[in-house]
């Protein structure tokens, strides 16, 4: 069975992937056809419905509900950190400042429309966010994957997403950002294995992280490397990406109810209730 996996390009989802790419994990009957595009793209396309599996971004999640179930694994989350809203040094912003984001669909988007309900956004790649802003075309923007780690020394945070989080989120929890959706018109044994599989390869991706940074380097599959590449890995792809933790779930839970509070949504959300149930598995198995 051919299975469509699209992802991001930044480095975290490579990484998380291309253990199955490179055939570090017994894939079964099935076949992955990798799909790379920026993560509002991919939320786009989820919204049609058009990946099998895909990479998204999780303030996308309750749009889609009806039509992808929410995977367990491959998960981003911020703890302490996350995207950045930045600006020129010095600059004043107003209440209605205008302010690049990655797309209108992204996790953090929500999150700043929220916290800044008079700003003006602009969407665009995240990658012209940086020079957007030093240009003038834009008074702030949200810097998102690895550009948070390396920006002009011009530019300066005025917020970081973390804290505009804990803010709305009025708790202690981890900031959700990004994960999986697979497409529920699949058969419910088959969703079960790809997960599975999927699980694994972030597993193993730990496991070889050295073996596999350098194959992703020497390929030149991600943007940044060497010192850059371990923290940026350190911080969004690790044992915790592998499977949702309680207190992840809790977090996501926040999350959705922020935004029903908001009127994002029409009903609250339970994560819990939107994952695919591994009852079945254990009930075959008996």
């Amino acid at each position: 069975m051919t299975v469509q996996l699209a992802h991001s390009p930044d480095a975290d989802d490579i990484f998380m992937y291309y253990a199955i790419r490179f055939g570090w994990v017994d894939t079964r009957d099935y076949r992955f056809e990798n799909v790379g595009l920026d993560i509002e793209t991919l939320n786009v396309e989820a919204l049609k419905g058009t990946y099998d599996v895909s990479a998204i971004s999780f303030g996308l999640y309750p749009l889609i509900r009806e039509d992808y179930a929410l995977l367990r694994t491959a998960v981003s989350f911020g703890e302490g950190y996350g995207p950045k809203l930045i600006k020129r040094k010095g600059k004043r912003l107003r209440r209605n400042f205008k302010v690049a984001l990655s797309g209108r669909y992204t996790t953090n988007a929500m999150l700043v429309r929220i916290y800044y309900p008079q700003a003006r956004p602009v969407y665009m790649n995240f990658l012209e966010i940086e020079q957007a802003v030093l240009d003038g075309t834009v008074d702030a923007g949200v810097l998102i994957h690895e550009s948070i780690l390396d920006f002009d020394e011009n530019l300066e945070v005025e917020k970081e997403v973390w804290e505009i989080w804990r803010e709305l989120a009025v708790a202690e929890l981890p900031l959700p950002l990004g994960g999986m959706a697979l497409r529920r018109s699949l058969p419910l044994n088959r969703a079960i294995e790809i997960e599975k599989i999927l699980t694994d390869g972030v597993r193993v991706a730990n496991q070889r992280k050295e073996e596999l940074c350098r194959l992703l380097e020497e390929q030149q599959l991600v943007r940044i490397s060497d010192e850059l590449l371990d923290r940026y890995l350190n911080m969004y792809a690790s044992e915790e990406s592998a499977e949702l933790s309680d207190r992840q779930l809790e977090a996501l839970d926040r999350l959705y109810a922020i935004g029903y509070e908001h009127g994002l949504w029409e009903c609250p959300i339970k994560t819990e209730e939107y994952l695919i149930p591994r009852e079945y598995d254990e009930w075959r198995n008996l």
